[in-house]
């Protein structure tokens, strides 16, 4: 399976952070899925953790670099996942999250998340 991870199920993965919930670990560990994070994730964490904000521990750089020690393969943001957020339902108002649901679907990758709301957009994303 192909697995775009959600910029928290990510930085939960390689943090062994205890909320990764196990159906995630299983997931992101089976030796036949492959697993992808997005340059949306790496801008997301950037962004936030160049505010202040608490939930960001890390800084994009590092993130970047764990996400690369981990092995996952990354996804650069194309002009067509871009104009693919146009077709989305206003389900969420979240700018990262609509493209990272915008990319999944036209990659076709199923996004892990544990966001109840990106859920919303598609029977391919698995909530966790």
């Amino acid at each position: 399976m192909r697995l775009l991870l959600d910029t928290h199920i990510a930085l939960w993965a390689v943090s062994d952070d205890p909320r990764l919930p196990p159906k995630a670990r299983e997931l992101i560990a089976a030796p036949r899925n492959l697993i992808w994070v997005s340059a949306v994730s790496i801008w997301e964490i950037a962004i936030k953790h160049g505010l202040g904000r608490g939930e960001m521990p890390v800084s994009g750089l590092e993130a970047l670099e764990y996400f690369r020690l981990s092995g996952y393969r990354l996804l650069p943001v194309s002009p067509e996942h871009a104009a693919a957020i146009e077709m989305l339902p206003a389900y969420h108002q979240d700018p990262f999250d609509r493209l990272l649901v915008a990319q999944s679907m036209s990659e076709p990758l199923r996004l892990l998340t544990h966001d109840t709301t990106v859920a919303r957009y598609s029977d391919t994303v698995i909530l966790v």
